[in-house]
């Protein structure tokens, strides 16, 4: 009995062995919670709204012509804070789905520039908490909803 103890014992710590996320896990990243109407201003102060448009947000006429991605709306699923800030600080990690490669990137790295060296980690937590709160859950009516909507 003990044997068999001794060895769902040690499988169960290897299971658990496995289960370490590593070094450059995301796991316990939070910036500080944002403010969306700030965040709304740092959109426009660092010309987003020349590139982009959000759904059902109006903006100052951009200088140039407005690109292809829209943001915000209603989806299935819901851009996570991970991916929203992730497309912010690598904009290359992830290109727009559903536009034309040509439209959003360029030589295989996305056309939008990195803000890594001028935005501060308040107008990041601001800008999130901005587009966050653009997205919607879309109810599909053919899907299982065990939890709700």
């Amino acid at each position: 009995m003990s044997r068999c103890l001794s060895i769902a014992l040690t499988a169960a710590l290897l299971a658990l062995a496995g289960c370490d996320p590593g070094p450059k896990s995301e796991k316990g990243f939070r910036l500080p919670d944002g403010d969306a109407v700030k965040g709304k201003e740092v959109f426009v102060a660092m010309k987003c709204h020349t590139c982009h448009k959000v759904e059902g947000v109006e903006f100052p006429a951009p200088t140039g012509d407005v690109g292809p991605v829209t943001l915000g709306g209603e989806f299935l699923r819901v851009k996570t804070y991970g991916e929203l800030v992730t497309a912010i600080i690598n904009p290359s990690h992830s290109l727009a789905p559903g536009y034309p490669a040509e439209k959003v990137s360029k030589d295989g790295k996305s056309k939008m520039p990195v803000f890594n060296d001028t935005m501060t980690v308040t107008q990041l937590s601001n800008l999130v908490a901005f587009l966050q709160a653009q997205y919607k859950i879309k109810r599909d009516d053919d899907l299982y909803y065990p939890y709700g909507p």
